[in-house]
């Protein structure tokens, strides 16, 4: 059978998709109890959402659209900006590694990838994806942090990029910007061409009611309001969201846990010898060689990892959710006990 998603990696600590370890806030699980009969019953309205979330963000409500998770927002924003447009010589530019659905957006809108590999040490490639630039080019999927490796590209280098492609849609995917790093939503008033990212999924806890949000300019984000369908978010969902939003203490104090985690996690791999990245997001890219039975072997212990060694870019990587110190802690204990046993 063929699984939708990813499969269900079983009982233990699930470390593999950068989720919140800590769950949502105590607010968000209180308003989906008061949700009424009706509002599950009737088709949901969205401008008290879209309002709130555009106060959360300093932007105009129509500069905010609300998607199903920031995934649809990266597809609709290709489908929108190229298949909708019928360019059919339309090229993208992924700089590498590289969030799936950016491949997957491309090849949805019929358009052609250029993937730029990184610089050492995964270093963010701003010359080569400027030169990588042609009247082709209609769409740069940026992402800052970066997934899996965690590094942020400088502001400066995001405004760089949208000046040197006037004629195509750059879209700064900021997943994980509330870990660490600085947002490019002050810069969005300078460029018409700027689409950024955002998810309620990873910082917020929020990853099973899918919400996300693209912000930018009208002229910007009105191909895409073009082709996402007008019920997109559910009705729980946006009571969720209203929750989630509503509680300024949850996120700084899951911030921090995250930070005390990643901390945790050099230090671990620095006794263990294992090499590794500093990351700003909830998430660390470590090398441990051979990484299928690593991964397995932490499996057997109940953790579960990401196993990043199939992408050419990352070999032999896996890639560790830092969450709940707590939890970290219990990931690095089996770290330990699987770099004992491979020592013999």
């Amino acid at each position: 059978m063929v699984i939708q998603g990813y499969p269900d990696p079983g009982a233990g600590l699930r470390l593999h998709l950068n989720e919140n370890t800590g769950g949502c806030s105590p607010r968000v699980l209180e308003a989906i109890r008061r949700v009424r009969p009706s509002d599950v019953s009737t088709y949901p309205s969205y401008a008290d959402a879209v309002a709130a979330t555009a106060r959360h963000f300093g932007v105009d409500p129509d500069w905010v659209l609300l998607t199903n998770g920031l995934d649809e927002g990266i597809l609709m924003a290709a489908v929108g900006h190229i298949a909708r447009m019928r360019r059919h010589d339309a090229e993208t530019i992924i700089p590498l590694p590289a969030f799936d659905p950016y491949p997957n957006s491309t090849a949805a809108s019929g358009a052609v990838a250029i993937r730029v590999p990184p610089g050492p040490n995964f270093a963010f490639p701003t010359e080569a994806v400027i030169d990588a630039v042609t009247p082709r080019t209609r769409m740069i999927f940026l992402n800052t942090p970066n997934n899996p490796t965690g590094q942020l590209i400088p502001t400066a280098d995001l405004a760089r990029i949208a000046e040197a492609a006037p004629e195509a849609v750059v879209l700064v995917d900021e997943a994980y910007i509330e870990f660490g790093g600085t947002t490019f939503l002050p810069e969005l008033p300078r460029f018409r061409n700027v689409l950024v990212g955002r998810t309620f999924s990873k910082a917020y806890g929020l990853a099973g009611l899918r919400v996300g949000v693209v912000i930018g300019h009208p002229d910007v984000l009105t191909p895409v309001r073009a082709v996402t369908l007008p019920f997109n978010i559910n009705g729980v969902a946006l009571a969720a969201l209203d929750a989630a939003l509503g509680d300024a203490e949850f996120l700084p104090r899951y911030a921090a846990q995250v930070r005390e985690s990643r901390e945790r996690l050099y230090a671990a791999c620095g006794r263990l010898g294992l090499q590794h990245w500093p990351s700003a997001a909830n998430y660390v890219l470590v090398r441990v060689g051979e990484a299928a039975p690593f991964v397995a072997a932490l499996a057997a212990r109940q953790i579960h990892v990401r196993d990043r060694s199939k992408d050419p870019v990352t070999p032999g990587c896996i890639r560790i959710t830092a969450g709940m110190v707590e939890h970290t802690d219990a990931a690095i204990e089996a770290l330990e006990s699987v770099m004992a046993a491979r020592l013999g």
